[in-house]
Parts: structure tokens; C-alpha cells; sequence
């Protein structure tokens, strides 16, 4: 039997929008039960299942948490096989970086911090726009293809 589904794991539906708070609470309960130092009187079989299970569960947990990495992982279960690399064909969003980037720069070679968190702000509402419109397409199975695009931009954005 292969590795079980991270959201089975955690007793949740696979979907984008998740319940952070939740998923944190029972990835606590799940890490105590499975954590090695419980099991070091134990075989040493058993211990290395407990490790197997502990760097298994912490895996399914940091998929899970951040925005780009579960969208990847929901493609990835839908059956749509999406390359590693992060290759954006996306010419007015790849502009959008660029301009953010040479901004980035400009404020901290001015080593203007006010100016920095504004624009961290502005980095963070895109990235909350991105997700909700990766949630949008991924209910509805006819917009796959966009949802994939939009994946690819919240990992670049991430970086």
C-alpha cells in the first residue's frame, strides 16, 4: 500500500482551502503520537517506523501548510503531472516581478523601512488575491489548466 493521502492523514477533505488553526492542532496530536523519543525502549524496528512516520508526518504537514505547496500537491493527486521547476510562461506577470524587484531594491539600498513593510503588505495581497483565485478555478474542474498556471505564480511569488 503506498503513502496515504496528506489530507486523509490529517482526517481532512483534499481541497485548497483549509482550515490552518485545524491542520496545526492535529499535526501536534499526530507528532506526539508518533514522536521517536517514545519509542526508544521499543525495537529497532520500531523505532525506525516512528522516524519514518515522524519525517512522514512533518512532510504532509509542511505540504499541507503553505499555500504553493498544497496547490502543487492538489494538482499532483488530481492526476496532472506538474514539472518541479518553477517555469512561468506568463509574460504580464513575469513584468510585474520584474517592476517588484527593482522596487525591493530601490527601497532597501534607500534603506527605507516604512517604505520595505508597505511593500510587503502589497507582496502578502497578492499572494491572498492568488489564492483565492486558485480556489476559484480548482472547484470548478473545467479551469485545471488555469489553476495550474495561477500554482506556477504562487511559487514564483513565494520565492
Amino acid at each position: 500500500m503506498g503513502t496515504p493521502c496528506h489530507f486523509a492523514l490529517f482526517d481532512l477533505k483534499p481541497g485548497f482551502r483549509l482550515d490552518l488553526d485545524q491542520l496545526a492542532t492535529r499535526y501536534r496530536e499526530l507528532a506526539r503520537e508518533v514522536h521517536p523519543d517514545r519509542f526508544a525502549d521499543a525495537s529497532e524496528r520500531e523505532q525506525r517506523q516512528a522516524l519514518e512516520k515522524s519525517a512522514g508526518l512533518n512532510d504532509a504537514y509542511q505540504t499541507l501548510k503553505a499555500a504553493p505547496k498544497r496547490a502543487r500537491y492538489l494538482l499532483s493527486i488530481s492526476g496532472q503531472e506538474v514539472p518541479q521547476e518553477v517555469t512561468v510562461h506568463d509574460p504580464d506577470f513575469l513584468l510585474q516581478q520584474m517592476q517588484w524587484r527593482e522596487e525591493l531594491e530601490d527601497l532597501q539600498d534607500s534603506a527605507d523601512l516604512a517604505g520595505v513593510a508597505t511593500f510587503k503588505r502589497r507582496v502578502k495581497t497578492a499572494q491572498a488575491e492568488l489564492e483565492d483565485s486558485f480556489a476559484a478555478c480548482w472547484d470548478d474542474a473545467a479551469q485545471r489548466e488555469q489553476a495550474e498556471r495561477l500554482m506556477r505564480r504562487m511559487q514564483f511569488l513565494d520565492k
